[in-house]
């Protein structure tokens, strides 16, 4: 999260990155497990940690995203493939949506999935673009 590949394109990531920040970021994470059964996760490839993301809930939408080490940004889509898939599968996932920054020009991967963009909006002080999928 320290890498500025990454921080570029995270506007609600604006305090350093340390020890603290990462113990009260996993105990938010923890928390919407136990608040809504389903949240992020650490994404393993090959037995490697390469990123987090996955769904958390943000009112009554599912919101996907996904943060990978600049040396796996090459598997994006097959993450968010899989967990797509697992949205579909899932009764309580209507539909998905995604925030992305403003800062994020190659959207070509949302609009294959079939994610239409819903509007710009303002998130805890940021703007970003808003996509929705439906999963059923």
């Amino acid at each position: 999260m320290s890498d500025v590949r990454i921080a570029e394109h995270m506007p609600l990531l604006t305090s350093k990155w340390d020890r603290n920040t990462v113990t009260e970021f996993v105990a938010i994470k923890e928390e919407c497990w136990r608040r809504d059964g389903l949240g992020h996760w650490a994404i393993l490839y090959n037995g490697s940690y390469v990123g987090w993301g996955g769904f958390q809930k943000k009112g009554d939408e599912w919101d996907y995203g996904l943060v990978l080490k600049p040396d796996s940004f090459g598997l994006g889509a097959r993450i968010t493939k899989k967990a797509i898939e697992f949205a579909i599968a899932n009764e309580q996932i209507p539909f998905v949506t995604f925030l992305l920054p403003p800062t994020r020009k190659n959207l070509g991967g949302l609009t294959r999935l079939g994610a239409m963009f819903v509007e710009k909006i303002e998130y805890n002080g940021a703007q970003f673009l808003k996509y929705r999928l439906d999963t059923e």
